[in-house]
């Protein structure tokens, strides 16, 4: 098709899919495809601007929704559009789960090649709002700017002192927030209280450009089945008195709540809120949280999945893929702290954790302790070294199961042959991100596996992220 359109074009669309980096695909009415920006929702009838003209396709910014889609709800936070954390509040939560069903198989068909993949319907989670368990605020002098803040000649707000979520794409800029409408009620509750003590008490704030400033940090972890709360205040020094003064502050505010605060301290030159040393200012300095029956330890720096409920659907349904029997050996790739590892080892004789980094495997270790599990082994091993990986386990039988949990990037290409030389009867990958489950699945599949199994778990609701369980098991 010859592409006659210009940049600066005003044009008319119906948007008929998500796609990535808040984006939406689009068709006009002569058939031209369209990549649109803007917080759309499948079937906008929408004006745009052509901001680039391609040989197949068009990209533009929405201007106007000329007539809205049935999946379209009012979002329910004050800030949407504005904040970069919930880019789907506008779409009705079941056709979030509708996308991203889609989302996963196009992927698996577009970029893996896998024809007519039956993919799950997702499995919903039954909080979708409310659900984190962790949530991590910023702090910054340069407060971002509501567009009708722009047009008031007095602000009810001061411009130098910010808690809140980074606007997006702005590292200095941080929107300053009431509530977090994914968070609990008791860290919307430490954010009002620690926002106020550091107004009251002329705390200044961090600034990313000049690397100045005392409060950086807010970080907040809680336990859903154990209701603990930690309070981790991440800051440029530390001052023994003004913590003890704000954890009285916020024992006042959250009366009879079991909590721990903790101060992290760092002189780094980033907003990465990981201190290089850790100050314990009351209780235990951790949460304990239950998945299953099991239980685990959770310090301030520690990974856990952020969705307590749905981290227990998605490990039941790898539990269920896996089809462990108690003489079964199964390894668990990319581990971290061990709780998929441990989850699995009451079904089999040998649940074995590999992982890279030093501190998670130590983690992996005292859950075990904590746990009483005796047949779960965690090693240090970068799975990019397939002889390093045959000497640590030689002593142990061989995997005819084999559980991934790779980062959003995926598997590294060694690692993924690291992986296959193993030869396990079945593989259970379970991915962040479809593209890259699909783009390893691919490599699997021309291994001799056939894709059995595919399930989505939503855990993170109002966002375009799914996660899924895929299942591959080896050709006879």
């Amino acid at each position: 098709m010859e592409n006659s359109y210009r940049k600066g074009e005003i044009i008319e669309l119906t948007v008929i899919d998500p796609a990535e980096k808040d984006q939406c695909f689009g068709k006009t009415e002569s058939g031209m495809g369209v990549m649109v920006a803007g917080m759309l929702a499948v079937g906008d009838r929408i004006s745009a601007r052509i901001v680039k003209v391609r040989q197949r396709y068009l990209e533009a910014v929405c201007l106007e929704v000329i007539e809205p889609s049935h999946d379209r709800v009012e979002p329910v936070c004050p800030v949407f559009g504005s904040c970069g954390g919930c880019k789907w509040m506008h779409v009705g939560y079941e056709a979030q789960l509708r996308y991203k069903r889609k989302k996963v198989a196009d992927a698996l068909v577009h970029i893996g090649g896998f024809e007519n993949p039956v993919v799950q319907p997702v499995l919903a989670a039954p909080e979708p709002f409310h659900y984190r368990n962790k949530v991590e605020f910023s702090c910054s002098n340069m407060r971002y700017l509501m567009p009708e803040e722009l047009r008031q000649e007095v602000l009810l707000k001061p411009k130098g002192f910010a808690l809140g979520f980074h606007a997006p794409g702005n590292f200095e800029k941080v929107l300053d927030l009431d509530t977090c409408f994914l968070a609990k009620a008791c860290m919307n509750t430490v954010l009002n209280t620690v926002r106020k003590f550091a107004v009251v008490r002329g705390l200044a704030p961090y600034a990313a450009k000049t690397h100045e400033g005392f409060l950086r940090n807010v970080m907040l972890r809680y336990s859903e089945r154990h209701d603990q709360l930690m309070v981790n205040i991440v800051t440029s020094w530390h001052d023994r008195e003004l913590m003890e003064a704000l954890r009285a502050t916020l024992e006042a505010a959250l009366p009879g709540q079991a909590m721990s605060v903790v101060n992290n301290v760092t002189t780094r030159r980033n907003t990465v809120a990981v201190g290089e040393e850790e100050f314990i200012v009351s209780g235990e300095g951790f949460v304990t949280e239950r998945l299953g029956s099991l239980d685990f330890r959770i310090s301030a720096n520690s990974f856990f999945q952020t969705n307590t409920r749905q981290a227990e659907t998605l490990y039941d349904q790898i539990l269920a893929v896996a089809g462990l029997g108690p003489d079964d050996t199964v390894y668990d790739l990319y581990c971290g702290t061990g709780t998929i590892t441990l989850y699995l080892a009451r079904h089999c004789r040998q649940s074995i954790g590999i992982e890279v980094v030093e501190s998670a495997v130590k983690d992996a270790e005292m859950n075990a302790r904590l746990n009483g599990i005796g047949n779960a082994v965690f090693f240090q091993a970068d799975l990019k070294d397939f002889h390093q990986m045959q000497e640590k386990l030689t002593p142990y039988d061989a995997p005819r199961v084999i559980v991934t949990d790779p980062p959003r990037a995926g598997m590294h290409p060694k690692a993924l042959e690291t992986m296959l030389q193993l030869e396990p009867e079945r593989i259970v990958y379970v991915s962040c991100n479809p593209s890259n489950l699909a783009r390893d699945g691919k490599e699997i599949a021309a291994r001799g596996y056939q894709l059995t199994a595919i399930q989505p778990v939503d855990m993170f609701p109002q966002t375009s992220h799914i996660e899924t369980v895929a299942c591959f098991e080896r050709s006879v």
